[in-house]
């Protein structure tokens, strides 16, 4: 599988404050590597984290690669890895996912759903490793503890990167955004015609005719398709009242925080409601034309 690299921003990562609130799956990535005995290590990791001592950091596909500057003139080089899931585990887990709107709502929204873990039960494997051996790593530093201070560094650096984007959890384990995405809306449309065809099977035995499934429930582009002329004299037209537009019956968005940037939320949601009201507008207008 061949994946484009993802380049991390390692000037702003940290700051002299730490990692701060983080979310949940962070703080539990982070777990591991606090849970390391060898705490003077840990310290002496956090500084090379925070002082900029890593001079880069990539994840292409399930490794992460890193160079590190110790003591040494040139800089060492660091790789992370996890044991990737195969095709039928990842078969179980989409499935798993497939049933849950929820999960996949959450994920598309970049917050991790705090029972993910049961999407993967299913195949008897984790998204997140269960202990620090779990996690396999190598540097070229003469160091024989692992993990070492660079390795160390690393993990500070990958919680800062988790924080930004869940789906790079899934892609160390073998899938990345745009592929763990495709194949959820794959399944989906699966999953939508095993029902059609089940509905059907159920009225042939009643001994009713067999009713085909609507257009729209395999083509989702199709809902909102109107192609039939307004007639004046019976359609008025009108714009939405306060309060009863898409957005607001939507109720509140699952949105990401951005703990460096708090105030992007509800500047975001008031931009998309901006936007909401002048597609309307726009709306208005063409289907007014339409019924002249």
């Amino acid at each position: 599988m061949t994946n484009t690299p993802i380049k991390t921003d390692i000037t702003t990562a940290l700051s002299e404050q730490g990692l701060g609130e983080q979310p949940w799956w962070v703080e539990q990535w982070m777990e591991l590597i606090n849970s390391y005995r060898f705490k003077k290590r840990l310290e002496r990791a956090w500084t090379y984290a925070r002082e900029g001592n890593v001079t880069s950091i990539r994840f292409e596909g399930r490794r992460v690669h890193a160079r590190v500057q110790g003591t040494d003139e040139e800089p060492y080089k660091v790789k992370l890895w996890l044991d990737v899931l195969n095709d039928e585990d990842w078969g179980y887990v989409l499935e798993a996912l497939t049933q849950k709107a929820r999960w996949s709502a959450q994920l598309l929204a970049g917050i991790m759903p705090s029972d993910i873990e049961r999407a993967f039960a299913a195949s008897g494997r984790r998204l997140f490793p269960f202990k620090l051996q779990e996690v396999r790593s190598e540097c070229s530093c003469p160091d024989k503890a692992n993990p070492c201070k660079h390795i160390s560094a690393i993990y500070f650096l990958m919680g800062d990167r988790f924080s930004e984007d869940p789906f790079v959890l899934f892609q160390l384990r073998g899938r990345t955004r745009s592929k763990l995405l495709a194949d959820l809306a794959e399944q989906r449309r699966e999953a939508l015609k095993a029902i059609a065809i089940k509905s059907n099977q159920e009225t042939i035995v009643n001994n009713e005719l067999p009713v085909a499934p609507h257009p729209a429930v395999i083509e989702p582009s199709l809902w909102w398709a109107y192609d039939a002329s307004l007639n004046a004299d019976l359609v008025v037209i009108t714009p939405a009242m306060e309060g009863d537009t898409g957005l607001h019956a939507a109720g509140d968005l699952p949105l990401a925080e951005e703990p460096r940037y708090p105030e992007a939320r509800q500047r975001f949601l008031k931009h998309l409601h901006q936007q909401g009201e002048a597609f309307a507008q726009q709306a208005m207008l063409q289907a007014m034309a339409a019924g002249e």
